[in-house]
């Protein structure tokens, strides 16, 4: 029975999904949800935090302040609660309304930029923002996800020897890309090990990361609007973009089948599926990281309105879309004022 005094102390790291029955090819699904962050952050998050006391740079007076889409600033909040800082998380107008309320139910402060960057996008105004408050007070502490290496370690210490020890003969592994820690942390594991596993990540259309044009992306999470620094595409053997239609399809055909997950979840599901469906799988071990579960996604990837009002009616008729029970008449649509699009990239 695990007993723990610290919410950071738990994080569930053996939980796959065959998710063969749903999808009809063969795929496990690891799921790093189950936690009190409700996300794989927790551990980037842990880490970081953690390198920093051993270093000295937080002490008890310091202010954590981050750039985070979401998941990152809860587990900050989260660690930042445990631990007696206080924290401020810099987030744009894309962040959803519950992740929000949650961080601020945590103690945290929300500062939310609204402005687009030159790029199109939100985090240069972000980055800007948490530049210029700690020029003005070195009681604050930017841990920056963007260039910490104590991102990838996390993963290179723990997500790739979890799957590593559950498939000692993985052939393929799909992992999204935001600031590609996670990325980075399972790649150089299995590379410096000599295994021969193919790294496939997983990014959305619109994303810079790998290079190509900026575009609108309204799901928070997966994508960067500038290269992330901790990329070395040395270390990726293919890159997969996927559309936000597909990572909502992705999301509501998993619904269906009772398995309630987040956009970055969806998207990279619907990027392994692709890449499964073209290759010749038999015999083939194939696992994709779950990021996120879907709680803080029910007001927009699982809200009919808002899907009608970003991508139209042809999306909501589509089989995958959640609207009741398999073989049910689908469900009426409430009626309601369609959201205005924003514009921006993480």
């Amino acid at each position: 029975m695990p007993v723990i005094s610290a919410p950071h102390a738990f994080n569930e790291g053996r939980l796959y999904i065959d998710l063969r029955s749903i999808f009809g090819r063969s795929l496990y699904l690891k799921c790093e949800g189950f936690n009190f962050a409700g996300s794989i952050k927790l551990k980037a998050a842990n880490e970081m935090v953690e390198t920093a006391e051993r270093e000295g740079v937080l002490t008890p007076d310091s202010i954590l302040v981050e750039s985070s889409s979401g998941n990152l600033g809860v587990a900050l909040s989260m660690i930042a609660a445990s631990k007696g800082y206080r924290f401020l998380c810099v987030t744009d107008s894309r962040c959803n309304l519950s992740t929000r309320l949650l961080m601020e139910a945590l103690g945290s402060e929300v500062h939310i930029i609204a402005d687009l960057d030159a790029n199109g996008g939100f985090l240069g105004r972000r980055l800007d923002y948490v530049r210029a408050l700690c020029a003005s007070d070195d009681r604050y502490v930017w841990l920056s996800q963007y260039t910490n290496p104590g991102n990838w370690r996390a993963h290179y210490r723990t997500t790739a020897p979890e799957i590593a020890q559950e498939f000692p003969r993985l052939d393929v592994l799909f992992v999204g890309a935001g600031t590609t820690g996670t990325l980075m942390g399972c790649a150089r594991y299995f590379r410096e090990r000599r295994r021969p596993v193919r790294i496939i990540a997983v990014d959305s259309v619109g994303s810079v990361s790998f290079g190509g044009k900026p575009g609108r992306r309204m799901i928070p999470g997966l994508g960067m609007s500038m290269r992330p620094p901790l990329l070395d595409e040395s270390y990726v053997d293919e890159v997969i973009r996927v559309e936000e239609v597909d990572t909502i399809r992705a999301c509501h055909r998993l619904a269906r089948r009772g398995f309630l997950f987040g956009g970055s979840t969806g998207t990279v599901v619907s990027g392994a599926m692709d890449w499964l469906a073209r290759h010749d799988t038999r015999g083939l071990t194939a696992v994709a990281i779950a990021p996120d579960l879907g709680e803080r996604y029910l007001d927009t990837i699982y809200q009919a309105n808002w899907l009608q009002g970003l991508y139209g009616d042809d999306l909501l008729d589509s089989e995958e879309v959640t609207t009741g029970p398999r073989g049910a008449e689908p469900l009426p649509r409430t009626p309601g004022r369609r959201p205005k699009p924003q514009e921006g990239t993480a």
